[in-house]
């Protein structure tokens, strides 16, 4: 059954609150800037991108990748917007700009649930859980278990959104449902995607704690059942938001490569002329003009014509295939784009993927946060679990981390014992909130003071 632009731009909020009339400030604005005000967003200016703790001021880190997207978002749902609204495709109550505004803000907040040291701190909760911390999960359902043992940043940015910020287990922030349906990039849970039972084996969106909410979205912006428990098709907008993210991957982080001389001027010059041509740049000339200038300012030059061909292309290609979108089609927008524009962000994903992510200071410092990360869960596992059991048998140290986190965070289903969900699952996985929220510099701070070696 195809979805409807009617209830996939659906702007009521979380818990079916009614959003406010405000003149000069639709509800998707308002999301935006929820999100912008938010703890979680502020403390991506100290979290890796992907050179963790970088030294050079210049280097991205997620709060600034997360702007970017957010910028080339905006493009790219505006101009999908405005030839919605002249094909009379759009409800009459939806304007063009409402797009753009959706994707802006699912794009801010793509990489709020990224714990300390981005996409290496993923694989050291996960490593935490399956080895020393597997003795905490004995009690837990094997969905609950699993949530933990393949922890992931998409499903905790599903859970910050909805749970955690704001309105502790209360809603969250109380984004529309639009803007939240758009954000979930895999929509299905962890259990099944483990079993190799969804598209991506590596990849969901959804822990079992917000699956209630989950299903709520679904409802309310009518995303397509599919075949399986809790899987539904995406909604159409998180296309627009995924390919602003590879975009900016594509080119941002050869910038950041550039700048810390890991890679040369002319590897990157090579992937980008093709999509330079698609834009119709007079290549003789630009490179004319790339030749008096150093290598701080070449990308300068380059960076929005090339930004400008990208969201073009993926902006006609959505437009192309709006209907298979609705029919719930998973192909990703990339693999519909001209393919100039395809290689491009391929070759450069690899380029990042082989030379960046191999540079000797990123091995080092990866390999320091498994400790790091090991330190934290270890202490706070064990005290959560502790309070959660007996807090009147804890240990003075158990007392302490529990004061430092604070008892009235955790939800209070656990003392009330009335959830159907596992009181321990409920306590280790507000350990991971907390753990996963911090910044680079303060989960090293905060290890070093646990192991007795902080100031």
């Amino acid at each position: 059954m195809s979805m409807e632009w009617r209830k996939l731009l659906c702007s009521e909020r979380l818990g079916g609150r009614p959003s406010k009339a405000e003149l000069g400030r639709s509800p998707f604005i308002s999301d935006h800037d929820k999100i912008i005000f938010s703890d979680a967003f502020r403390r991506l200016a100290r979290k890796t991108q992907v050179h963790p703790l970088a030294t050079n001021d210049h280097i991205h880190n997620r709060l600034t990748h997360s702007l970017e997207v957010a910028c080339v978002g905006r493009s790219l749902g505006t101009l999908v917007g405005q030839k919605f609204k002249a094909d009379n495709i759009l409800p009459e109550h939806i304007c063009a700009n409402d797009i753009g505004e959706i994707v802006e803000a699912t794009c801010l907040a793509h990489d709020i649930g990224n714990p300390p040291f981005g996409h290496t701190g993923e694989e050291a909760i996960r490593s935490w859980f399956n080895n020393e911390g597997s003795v905490y999960l004995e009690k837990l359902r094997p969905c609950e278990s699993n949530d933990l043992k393949t922890f992931e940043g998409n499903a905790q940015g599903l859970r910050i959104l909805t749970s955690v910020e704001n309105h502790l287990n209360e809603g969250g922030l109380r984004l529309t449902y639009a803007t939240l349906a758009s954000f979930i990039k895999y929509p299905w849970t962890s259990l099944p995607a483990s079993a190799g039972e969804r598209p991506k084996k590596d990849k969901y969106g959804v822990f079992t704690s917000e699956l209630d909410l989950f299903k709520e979205i679904t409802l309310a912006t009518g995303l397509s059942k599919k075949e399986g428990d809790d899987w539904y098709a995406r909604h159409p907008l998180v296309n627009l938001m995924e390919s602003a993210d590879d975009f900016c991957y594509g080119i941002l982080d050869l910038e950041d490569g550039l700048e810390m001389n890991i890679l040369k001027w002319d590897d990157i010059f090579d992937i980008l002329k093709p999509v330079l041509q698609i834009g119709g740049n007079d290549i003789s000339e630009l490179e004319g003009d790339l030749a008096k200038v150093n290598f701080g300012r070449k990308m300068s030059i380059l960076r929005g014509k090339v930004i400008g061909s990208y969201v073009t292309a993926a902006a006609e290609a959505f437009i192309r295939h709006e209907k298979q979108y609705l029919n719930g089609d998973p192909t990703t927008l990339i693999e519909l784009c001209d393919d100039n524009i395809k290689k491009s962000v391929q070759e450069a994903k690899a380029i990042a993927k082989n030379k960046l992510f191999n540079h000797p200071r990123k091995i080092e410092l990866d390999i320091g946060s498994y400790n790091v990360i090991s330190t934290l869960l270890n202490i706070m596992c064990k005290a959560a679990l502790d309070w959660n059991n007996d807090s009147k048998k804890m240990s003075f140290r158990s007392n302490r981390v529990m004061d430092l986190i604070g008892e009235n965070n955790f939800h209070p289903s656990i003392k009330n014992n009335d959830s159907e969900l596992s009181k321990d699952y409920l306590a280790l996985i507000r350990v991971v909130d907390f753990v996963s929220g911090m910044t680079d510099n303060y989960a090293t701070f905060l290890a070093k003071q646990f192991n007795g070696m902080g100031i």
